[in-house]
């Protein structure tokens, strides 16, 4: 038997999650909580580097004078390859709450999120007030948060990029599409990456385009929720930030009547 749901406020509705392969699970136990089911739609999955150059880049990375992770995969994926030390003089930032939680674990004292878990919030933050003539490492992986690395460059920053990780792309089978399309109705699609969002659309035929359209978005920022709008999406709910809870809260009745 399976454990009555503790707030079925959800209960009926379906949530597309578009979380790495094998890192659904956080969103799968709140969507639970709150009475839904969940479909994983992986657009990629995360494969760790392992390679001089990555160790090399992740060694100056480490040594600047800001380091800035962007997700939990790379705090996971940097502790793989060399143990995490902060100095007393660095300023360690994290994108948002969970990689800020994942960096702690790994031992780092005092590390700084923002509030709004984006890439604008960690660059309002104010370690990257002043950038002239100090260095910052960023830990992340290829393509995202382009928008911290160009911003980092453009106020005159010693930019130590480390990609630590690789999504490796996992388009859906024909099964998987068909069984997506098999999902009843209504759905809900949390949205913390635009990457991920793109991917998923240029992955699926025109008619599982179609029926993901119809989906509510839960968009993690007012980026994404302008994003989910300019590929085709009608209707979106911004949520306080990326984490499942916050991003599932975003379709509570309670918080959508007000």
């Amino acid at each position: 038997m399976h454990a009555a749901p503790a707030f079925p406020h959800l209960s009926g509705y379906y949530v597309i999650s578009l979380r790495p392969a094998g890192a659904h699970s956080g969103l799968r136990r709140e969507a639970a909580r709150l009475g839904a089911r969940t479909f994983a739609l992986s657009p990629w999955r995360i494969v760790h580097r392992d390679d001089a150059g990555t160790r090399d880049a992740l060694r100056r990375a480490l040594a600047a004078d800001v380091v800035i992770f962007t997700s939990p995969p790379a705090v996971a994926s940097a502790a793989l390859l060399q143990p995490l030390a902060a100095r007393d003089t660095q300023s360690w930032l994290a994108v948002g709450a969970g990689t800020a939680t994942a960096l702690e674990r790994a031992g780092i004292v005092g590390v700084r999120a923002p509030a709004r878990m984006d890439s604008e919030g960690v660059l309002a933050l104010p370690e990257l007030a002043n950038l002239k003539g100090r260095s910052v490492g960023l830990v992340t992986a290829p393509g995202g948060r382009g928008v911290i690395a160009q911003s980092l460059t453009d106020a005159g920053a010693d930019l130590r990029r480390a990609d630590v990780y690789a999504r490796v792309p996992t388009p859906p089978s024909p099964s998987r599409i068909a069984r997506l399309l098999a999902v009843p109705a209504p759905w809900l699609l949390p949205l913390s990456s635009g990457e991920a969002l793109q991917r998923t659309l240029d992955a699926l035929p025109p008619d599982a385009v179609a029926r993901l359209r119809e989906a509510r978005v839960l968009a993690a920022s007012a980026r994404l929720a302008d994003l989910a709008r300019d590929t085709g999406f009608a209707h979106i709910e911004q949520a306080t930030d990326a984490r499942p809870a916050s991003l599932l809260a975003a379709a509570l009745p309670e918080r959508t009547a007000s």
